[in-house]
């Protein structure tokens, strides 16, 4: 038996889904288990393009069993309109490859209203959120008010608790931010058509990974977005409302009692960053509008532009640390092959002095980037399907990184298809 969970080691958009859809082959169960619809992994596969937000990447692999763990913000409405979405292109969907905690909460309808009410009233100084709820979810989930998706099999006692929440809820909507107050209707009309469909997927997920690692069977754990964005380790206070990190996979799937024994960290062979808050290598003007171009870097979810720059090695080494990573896969190697030289953010200047450390959050503005340049490769290496077929100088490149950021790179993407991957 092998656990292995797949992780962002920098600010997300690594390119974990296409990892996690190529890995699952090895592996038995796929499980989600933090975060919720406000980020997106794109998969592209014999079935299409996909830009999933809340189903486990390994929904594409026949046999494997696809897991949303208690960690989840479950917002019903968005993930069935996913699953719709999916199933209209050929992919099967049901009770038997999807399973959902019953110990996971429900991201309620009011969370996306607050979320957009509190990003207003922020104004110039917003976190940058994707208006999802996610924030004012996890807010909830830590005061205890939110409902967990088991109750859905309680109708009476459900409607009660409600009752409740609502009280509550709608004096934050109407006196905080003067908005409309919800009404018990309105919520019953949200069960009938969004809550209630999810029903037949709801199930012990704790006890069902137990089952799983006493068959010896293998789980894969996807992560969203990257160590950047975690709760407690990232660039506070532009983070999400979740731990991003490996070691929180085991307690947000619904078996704390479970063994991590191999962490796959992604990392992109240069730097993006979707939504607020420091980036320290970032580009400007022509430059960055290239490389976005180049790489296509638009939000999975909400379609904004990313902001981009060079690799950096400080905060992809603290990344590592973080996530604990005993592999890294760098992914997008080949959109590089434009560039003559190809830029690296080796060290920061911080207060005037040369620094290998990431900075506190507080710190971090004040940070500025040194950058070293390497030979590019001139070529088109999308073909490459071995480490030998690489240009030398593409070969380096790759080397340079697994010496900085003191971990080893086992896989090199070249491109977004599922078998466009080098295995070293």
């Amino acid at each position: 038996m092998s656990n292995c969970a797949i992780v962002g080691i920098n600010w997300g958009d690594e390119g974990k889904g296409r990892m996690v859809d190529l890995l699952t082959s090895g592996y038995d169960a796929v499980v989600r288990y933090q975060g919720g619809g406000n980020a997106g992994h794109t998969v592209i596969n014999e079935s299409g393009k996909f830009a999933l937000h809340l189903l486990p990447s390994g929904i594409f692999r026949r046999g494997v069993v696809n897991v949303l763990g208690n960690g989840v913000a479950l917002d019903p409405e968005n993930l069935m309109a996913e699953i719709d979405s999916v199933r209209e292109k050929g992919v099967v969907i049901d009770e038997n490859n999807l399973k959902i905690s019953d110990r996971a909460s429900l991201l309620l309808p009011w969370h996306r209203d607050l979320d957009a009410l509190e990003e207003a009233r922020l104004a110039d100084k917003k976190y940058g959120s994707t208006r999802q709820g996610i924030a004012p979810f996890y807010s909830d989930k830590y005061q205890k008010k939110t409902v967990l998706a088991g109750e859905l099999f309680y109708p009476e006692k459900l409607r009660e608790h409600l009752a409740e929440l609502l009280e509550w809820k709608n004096l934050t909507l109407t006196r905080v931010y003067g908005a409309e107050p919800y009404t018990m209707e309105m919520l019953e009309k949200w069960l009938k058509d969004h809550a209630e469909r999810i029903k037949p997927f709801i199930t012990d997920t704790g006890k069902l990974l137990r089952s799983m690692r006493d068959e010896e069977k293998n789980i894969l754990f996807e992560a969203q977005l990257g160590s950047l964005r975690d709760l407690d380790f990232g660039i506070v206070p532009y983070t999400t409302s979740s731990n991003t990190t490996a070691a929180y996979a085991p307690i947000g799937s619904g078996c704390p009692d479970i063994r991590i024994d191999e962490v796959v960290g992604v990392v992109k062979a240069y730097s993006t960053c979707v939504g607020e808050g420091p980036f320290t290598c970032e580009w400007f003007g022509e430059e960055a509008s290239r490389l976005r171009e180049a790489g296509g870097e638009y939000g999975a979810k909400t379609g904004r532009p990313r902001r981009v720059g060079p690799i950096d090695i400080v905060a992809t080494r603290y990344g590592v640390k973080v996530q604990a990573a005993t592999c890294i896969a760098l992914t997008k190697l080949d959109v590089l092959s434009y560039m003559d030289r190809i830029p690296v953010c080796t060290h920061y200047m911080l207060n005037g002095e040369l620094t290998d450390e990431f900075p506190f959050p507080a710190a971090l503005p004040d940070a500025e980037p040194v950058t070293e340049y390497l030979p590019g490769w001139g070529c088109d290496i999308s073909a490459c399907r071995s480490w030998d077929e690489l240009p030398e100088a593409a070969r380096n490149y790759v080397l340079f990184i697994e010496e900085n950021i003191g971990c080893h790179i086992g896989y090199v993407s070249v491109g977004p298809e599922r078998d466009s991957i080098i295995i070293r």
